[in-house]
């Protein structure tokens, strides 16, 4: 097996064997308190892929910074194949005030390639992508619900990309979304390089879910062991062989109210089936929320107060909902011990 290269990073290069933490410089806070984003750069001795991990490109998205920490704190990456850059937080800003936005009120991931002399999210999306995304040959970008806003565990990619398709299902997630590229999206800026991202949704803001986290962090093994990084061997616990959702749908609220729900989170819904009742305080009018198509909720709403048009259940839709809501309570069952 060849000699791995040595790998560049800011004004660091980490030689095949190191393990070497990094802190990217970042804009300061009004103080003049310098911040930087932290990094760590595992080089692996021999020759292998070039494989990113990143969580908290949302500043208020915390499992993924759970789920890289337990990551790095595993013995097997000490004999890892070509070189791991895992970023726990990406917008540190964001991190700091548990807000999804940057200072500028910007999404991070609508702000990429970025620019060295744009506005604050430009230059950490610059950065994050000339000194990280550009140099890897895999990535995968670890994700939550919003706040008040619950997502089943599941990947999202360009299904179309063969390679991607592959991954998606070696992660081992009970759903697979064939999601469209948005504009200035990390995915929309990788697309024309052809570099499979894989997207892994999980939990809510603010909130660790001990299942989203095992289940992430297994995930991430097992992407690794495909790519060649980690050596293949026999599974310690039983894998969901995940079904591929290429349409999904948010369910809207028809009226302002309070909210109560019918269904929960993984569980499957036939089309027409209530879903949901919004109500007024003093118990006057009922309005129903209904399932457009058959499927199962891959996400929903927290939160027991609606206003119209809020978005309250996301809906992936199966032909066959019955096998898809198995597969997802048996996925339940491997990680919730």
């Amino acid at each position: 097996m060849a000699a791995n290269n040595p790998f560049p990073i800011g004004e660091i290069v980490v030689k095949p064997g190191q393990r070497v933490n990094i802190s990217l410089p970042v804009a300061d806070l009004y103080t003049s308190t310098s911040l930087s984003m932290p990094v760590q750069v595992i080089c692996g001795r021999r020759a292998g892929p070039v494989l990113f991990v990143s969580a908290a490109i949302h500043g208020d998205e915390l499992n993924g910074v759970e789920i890289i920490r337990r990551l790095l704190r595993l013995k097997v990456l000490s004999s890892i194949r070509g070189t791991l850059i895992a970023v726990p937080i990406v917008n540190v800003h964001g991190f700091l005030h548990q807000s999804r936005y940057l200072p500028d009120r910007r999404d991070l991931n609508r702000s990429f390639p970025g620019s060295a002399r744009g506005s604050i999210a430009a230059r950490l999306a610059n950065t994050f992508f000339t000194q990280i995304v550009s140099k890897a040959d895999f990535g995968i970008d670890l994700h939550t619900g919003a706040i008040n806003r619950s997502n089943l565990p599941q990947i999202r990619g360009n299904l179309d990309n063969e390679k991607t398709l592959e991954l998606a299902r070696a992660f081992g997630a009970p759903v697979v979304i064939n999601a469209n590229i948005r504009d200035n999206s990390l995915r929309a800026c990788v697309a024309d390089s052809g570099v499979p991202v894989l997207i892994y949704e999980a939990g809510e803001a603010l909130r660790f879910d001990e299942i989203s986290i095992r289940a992430g962090l297994r995930g991430v093994l097992n992407v690794m062991r495909s790519i060649g990084m980690l050596p293949a061997k026999r599974p310690v616990r039983k894998q969901v062989n995940p079904l591929i959702a290429r349409s999904t749908s948010w369910v809207r609220a028809p009226a302002s109210g309070i909210f109560n729900t019918d269904v929960q989170l993984g569980g499957s819904v036939s089309k027409g089936q209530r879903l949901a009742s919004i109500n007024d305080p003093l118990g006057d009018s009922s309005d129903v929320v209904s399932a457009p198509f058959d499927g199962i909720v891959i996400g929903c709403s927290n939160l027991p107060l609606a206003h119209e048009g809020d978005a309250l259940f996301n809906i992936a839709e199966f032909k066959s909902v019955s096998k898809a809501e198995g597969l997802v309570e048996e996925f339940t069952a491997i990680y919730d011990h």
